[in-house]
């Protein structure tokens, strides 16, 4: 075979040629058990012997015979001659043919031997994987006989156990009496025994049981394996995994087949939209959209955002048709339908009090209350917005509404007279008509709004009913002992006389204007005030006007929204749903609503987040910059640069967000055109670190009212440098505001902390009152200085102290980590776990920077 180059036949398809006279076939064998026949012709080659003709078959004897050698030399000598070459050259090629002629016999052989080897091997195998197959299927027959025949037993024993009854007297039989005992079949034995040399069943085996997954053995039948090498290959049964696979592969080849029909939808697109949302509207997948963008050129995700044009190429290139609307359209159908006139019940009014500040408005709303809110306001003066519902003894609601009479509170009038069906116009007798009683009257007209008069403190020996009566003529206001239409009642909330003349007042002019709602309906209405509570979160205190609110619906409150977790009332009762003109405060909103805000409630989460969303970016662009952050720094940058207006820059934070809008505004009113007041930040809550780094960028001072700085913060605010403010009273911050941008150089009342004190039990001493034993945690605590109640970092009171003892002595001052009792002027109301805040008050000289 090694000579095949030299014969010419090196092909690759060529026959393999030995040598002359012979042919036959040779098995190749390959990998996995592979095997090719190949025909294989022998042919002999030519030696060249002394006459120029072909050799004997016989090898040449390296001696010749004696007899013979001259002959033969003379051969070789010829045939060396022709060839020429020399007759030891010939010798030895002819040595060399016959060495080759015998190695390529004894490699026949060889190749013979190791094939017969191999054929020995593959029946061994064959034999083997053919005893383990049979064996499997013999121990499964097995198993299953056993099964089988303990299947029986069991329901032979059922059978026995369970009463038969008879069908002529109906009593149950025993079981072992019914039946007789029935034969139990037993599995065949012995009827198929196979032998273990290479015995088969194929007298009981059907052929149908080797064609499962891996039992065709025609087809593994002759290949070599390392598993079929080891013995290991043996059938394997079927997961279901793998029958589930193959199932699932025919569903969707079946399916892949049938032709689905496009459904061409009507797609409705915003001015912009995410990937995803367009895929849900137009009921594609997202990945086919994602896709289609990259081979536009556009590696885009799911999230992220298109605008309108490109969405209706998409829409279009996927054959649906496209409706455009706009941005602003997402507040459609948000306020809901008319009621009909059938679907309306009646509701109780709704009634504003206003007035001029200290004329007597909450403590004559207290006194139809029967409570004491007076007392909680500092100063005595309200200055929040107090929603409350009364009950009459007659069972008529009355729906309360106390805004504050300061000027600085003028926005929160003019969203009560807003809201309200009648106002309660507070004048007290020995005052007569004031400013704010000029524009509460103006504010109720404008919002056309019927007006009750109500003469207060006609108990006092300098009052003169009469005199406001003939005032208010003068603003257009004409009661009726004076031939007008507007109900005058002269009350006295201290004496709590003509308390049931004004209540009889409202519920006539409630009739009159025949009030009704909806409360089978979505609920709408107004947002009265808002807060940020350290415990709860934002609270928004709101007013239904139409619809019944419930817990667990979802609410857009202005740029806000949330799920109603609680509804609570203004006595702290949770209530589960609110109806028309009743007043409660709203948990769970994501941020704090302003105040005079409309809340709808909606259907879904994404429609609520879809439309707060859209809110907040109008107000974005309405503010002309991106952020609101940005927007202040850059305001103070241009601030800076202008040398014609002298500002001071101010950080407000207030405990609800109607006290930061009075705060703004009053602060904008007293500014002139050479000095201004810029609130440059202002919002509800505790002061925190933004609010100090916030005033540190803009050089701006956090003025603080009835709220309080958080450790970290006071601590940043000493590090940066940054002067925190606090208040309680609206009037002291305008007054320090107004003597800051007047430049005059008369002192200023300046806090300056000393220490805190935590009150760890409270005594009651019989001469002196309640009395907290305290230990001062920060600073120091003097005999005389100021202190603030806190309660929840609220201020509570403030006063000053009156008490400070060490054991039995008065000591003049107690440094920290030493405990003491205090005591507080003209106040009593301290708990355990209150914190006192102590400071000083010096008087220190103001410039104008």
């Amino acid at each position: 075979m090694s000579d095949t180059k030299d014969n010419g036949n090196s092909g690759g398809r060529k026959p393999l040629t030995v040598s002359r006279g012979s042919s036959g076939t040779v098995k190749q064998s390959f990998s996995h058990g592979r095997s090719k026949q190949v025909i294989v012709q022998t042919k002999k080659r030519k030696i060249v012997g002394p006459g120029g003709g072909p050799a004997s078959n016989k090898a040449p004897a390296s001696k010749p015979p004696a007899s013979s050698s001259g002959g033969k030399a003379s051969k070789l000598a010829e045939a060396a001659r022709k060839l020429g070459i020399t007759e030891e050259e010939l010798v030895a090629r002819q040595k060399v043919l016959l060495q080759r002629r015998e190695a390529e016999q004894k490699r026949e052989a060889e190749q013979k031997r190791q094939e017969a080897a191999r054929e020995r091997l593959l029946s061994e195998q064959e034999r083997k994987v053919q005893e383990d197959k049979e064996r499997e299927e013999a121990e499964a027959r097995r198993k299953a006989d056993e099964e089988r025949k303990a299947r029986e037993e069991a329901e032979a024993k059922k059978k026995k156990s369970e009463p038969r009854r008879d069908d002529r007297t109906g009593r149950a039989e025993p079981a072992a009496a019914a039946a007789p005992d029935m034969p139990i079949p037993e599995p065949a034995q012995g009827r198929n025994k196979k032998s273990r040399k290479g015995g088969t069943d194929r007298d009981y085996g059907d052929s149908s049981s080797s064609r499962g997954r891996g039992g065709d053995s025609k087809r593994r039948r002759g290949k070599l394996t390392i598993a079929s090498a080891l013995g290991d290959d043996t059938d394997r049964q079927r997961s279901l995994a793998s029958v589930r696979r193959a199932r699932e592969r025919e569903r969707e080849r079946r399916q892949g087949n049938e032709p689905q029909e496009k459904v061409s939808r009507e797609v409705t697109l915003p001015e912009t939209i995410t990937l995803q949302d367009l895929a849900q509207r137009m009921n594609e997948r997202v990945a086919d959209v994602v896709k289609y963008m990259m081979r536009q050129g556009e590696m885009m995700r799911a999230n992220d955002i298109v605008d309108a044009d490109t969405a209706e190429l998409i829409a279009e290139e996927f054959g649906h048709t496209v409706k455009r609307v706009l941005e602003s359209d997402v507040e459609i159908g948000l306020e809901g339908d008319d009621d009909d006139a059938k679907d309306l019940k009646p509701r109780a009014p709704i009634v504003t009090v206003m007035g001029h500040v200290d004329h007597g408005k909450t403590s004559l709303l207290d006194a139809m209350r029967s409570t004491d809110v007076v007392a909680g306001e500092a100063g005595g003066i309200t200055q929040h917005i107090g929603a409350y519902q009364v009950q009459l003894e007659s069972g008529d609601r009355i729906t309360f509404l106390d805004t504050p009479g300061h000027a600085a509170f003028s926005a929160m009038r003019a969203r009560g007279a807003n809201v309200t069906d009648i106002v309660i116009l507070v004048v007290a007798a020995d005052d007569g008509v004031m400013p704010q009683t000029i524009e509460a009257i103006k504010h109720s007209k404008a919002a056309e709004v019927p007006i009750i008069v109500a003469v207060n403190k006609c108990d006092k020996p300098d009052a003169n009913p009469d005199n406001v009566l003939t005032e208010l003529l003068q603003h257009d206001i004409q009661v009726e002992s004076m031939g007008g239409e507007v109900q005058a009642i002269k009350v006295s909330a201290t004496e709590r006389t003509g308390l049931d003349e004004l209540s009889e007042a409202i519920s006539l002019q409630a009739e009159l204007l025949e009030l009704k709602a909806n409360p089978d309906r979505a609920a709408d209405g107004i947002v009265v005030e808002a807060q940020l509570d350290k415990g709860r979160g934002p609270v928004a205190t709101v007013l239904v006007n139409r619809g019944t609110l419930e817990r667990g619906e979802i609410v857009v409150a202005g740029k806000q929204w949330g799920k109603v977790r609680a509804l609570i009332n203004e006595r702290g009762q949770q209530l589960k749903d609110a109806g028309p003109a009743v007043p409660v405060e709203i948990l769970g909103l994501d941020g704090a609503p302003e105040p005079g805000d409309m809340f709808n409630v909606v259907d879904s989460e994404a429609r609520a987040r879809e439309i707060t969303e859209y809110r907040q970016r109008m107000e974005r662009q309405k503010q002309g910059v991106a952020s609101s952050r940005a927007s202040l720094e850059s305001l103070m940058n241009n601030l800076k640069d202008s040398t014609e207006v002298s500002e001071l820059p101010i950080v407000v934070k207030g405990d609800v967000q109607g006290s930061v809008e009075a705060i703004t505004h009053s602060l904008e009113n007293i500014s002139t055109d050479e000095v201004r007041a810029n609130v440059i930040y202002g919002a509800a809550g505790g002061i925190s670190e933004s609010d100090i780094l916030l005033g540190k960028s803009s050089g701006a001072p956090v003025f603080a009212f009835n709220v309080r700085a958080n450790k970290q913060a006071r601590e940043l605010a000493e590090k940066e440098g940054v002067e925190i403010r606090y208040y309680s009273v609206i009037y002291n911050l305008i007054d320090d505001v107004k003597d800051a941008l007047s430049g005059m150089l008369a002192p200023e009342k300046r806090e300056s902390f000393i220490g805190y004190a935590d009150i760890l039990e409270v005594f009651n001493i019989t001469k002196a009152g309640k009395v907290a034993g305290c230990k001062v945690s920060e600073g120091v605590v003097k005999r005389g200085c100021g202190v603030r109640l806190l309660r929840d970092d609220v201020v509570i009171h403030e006063g000053k102290l009156k008490t400070l003892k060490r054991f039995k002595d008065e000591v003049s001052e107690v440094t920290s980590g030493m405990e003491c009792g205090m005591a507080f002027e003209k106040y009593e109301d301290i708990r355990e776990g209150d914190k006192i805040e102590c400071f000083e008050v010096e008087m220190i000289e103001r410039t104008l920077d």
